[in-house]
This record gives structure tokens, sequence and C-alpha cells, in this order.
């Protein structure tokens, strides 16, 4: 599955910015979606992940209650609703997709991911 990321922009703190994951082809219901983020000098770190129905969720402790991640099977895409954003929060933040032979999971380790997007550049000014 390929993957494209958008939907990052300049925002001041406090705002929101939604980011939409658009994926190709026609098994995008058995993969589940995570979002990453890369501030610079910075590793790579889990942000959010989806499962493939849309049934179970996870977050980072450092944006639960703030990002909400969703998913819509039939138009291939998967979201991050980013409210409360903190100038912290700014990075270059990525999705990414792993198949899932059945069930409900999700993982929130990046080597499980092998289909990854370009990222969008997420600034949060203080």
């Amino acid at each position: 599955v390929q993957l494209q990321a958008s939907g990052g922009g300049l925002v001041q703190a406090g705002g929101s910015l939604r980011l939409s994951c658009a994926a190709s082809g026609r098994t995008f219901s058995t993969y589940a979606m995570g979002w990453f983020r890369q501030a610079t000098g910075k590793e790579r770190e889990f942000v959010s992940a989806i499962s493939r129905s849309g049934e179970k969720t996870g977050y980072a402790d450092s944006v639960k209650g703030r990002f909400t991640i969703s998913r819509d099977n039939a138009k291939n895409t998967a979201y991050l609703q980013m409210n409360s954003l903190k100038p912290e929060d700014t990075a270059v933040y990525y999705c990414a997709a792993h198949w899932v032979a059945r069930g409900n999971y999700y993982s929130t380790a990046e080597a499980s991911y092998n289909n990854w997007g370009q990222g969008t550049l997420v600034t949060v000014s203080s």
C-alpha cells in the first residue's frame, strides 16, 4: 500500500489541524494505521494508531486527550485530528501502515510498520 500524508501547516499554540493519510490499493482495510512524528534533532516517535476496523485506538501519553485518530475504509483514508496544539508538537508527521491478518490489533512499534508516507510538517508557534 502506498501512503500520502497531507494537512500539515503553521498554527498558533492552542489551535487545531487535521492530518490525512490517503492510501492506494484495495486492501486498506487489512492494514492497521499509525502516525509517528520526528522533531528536529530527535528520534521518530509513536503518536497514535488504529486497528483495521477502527474499533481500537492508541495514543502516546503526550497527545492523549488532545489528538484523535480515525479512519474511513470506504475512502482509503486515515486521519489525525490534533487539537490544543503545543509548540512541542512541532515535527514532521508520518503516517504508516502494517498488515494485520486478523483481529483488532495495532502496533506502537516503528519496526512493525513497513509502509510509510512521505511526511507532512506541522509547526506550532508560541
